[in-house]
């Protein structure tokens, strides 16, 4: 599916591709799960990804809770500017080296399920509609969420997929 277009296309392709991504995860042997990736890809193996998706959710809920108060919020986190981003995503790593893969499954889910909740609170227009919201610039609140959620469910499916033999 393209790009989402309208709330009823970012619900379905966030929750199908979250769910595809779980579904594949869940079809792994033990071995698989904890199997290292190839040198040179950052995220290091299945928790390094998930651990990476999940806090990039916590960001994009940090981000809406503080830009919907007027506010700016620090993006993509404080300290780090979109130039950066290769920096954030290595500290996000480390941040999460001594979590188990459970726990990390676990807090995936929850704010998965918060991001959820964002999507079906708004109407259509308040999440496609570019500059509605200051924090968001010349974008839309659905531009965030997408990359937030079906997207970044993609780039993990295919990632995990090329790296798990």
């Amino acid at each position: 599916m393209p790009r989402p277009k309208n709330k009823k296309e970012l619900v379905e392709l966030s929750t199908n591709n979250y769910r595809r991504l779980v579904e594949m995860i869940h079809s792994f042997s033990e071995e698989h799960l904890h199997q290292e990736f190839p040198k040179g890809t950052l995220n290091r193996n299945i928790r390094d990804v998930l651990a990476h998706l999940h806090h990039w959710h916590i960001m994009m809920l940090d981000w809406y809770s503080v830009g919907m108060t007027g506010k700016k919020p620090d993006m993509p986190a404080k300290g780090y500017t979109w130039k950066t981003t290769p920096d954030l995503n290595r500290e996000i790593r480390k941040k999460y080296q001594n979590t188990d893969l459970k726990e990390v499954i676990n807090m995936l889910e929850k704010s998965f399920k918060e991001l959820q909740k964002i999507i079906n609170n708004h109407t259509e227009k308040e999440l496609f509609e570019k500059r509605k919201y200051k924090w968001t610039g010349t974008t839309s609140l659905a531009s965030y969420l997408i990359s937030a959620t079906s997207s970044h469910y993609d780039w993990a499916f295919k990632l995990i997929k090329k790296c798990i033999k």
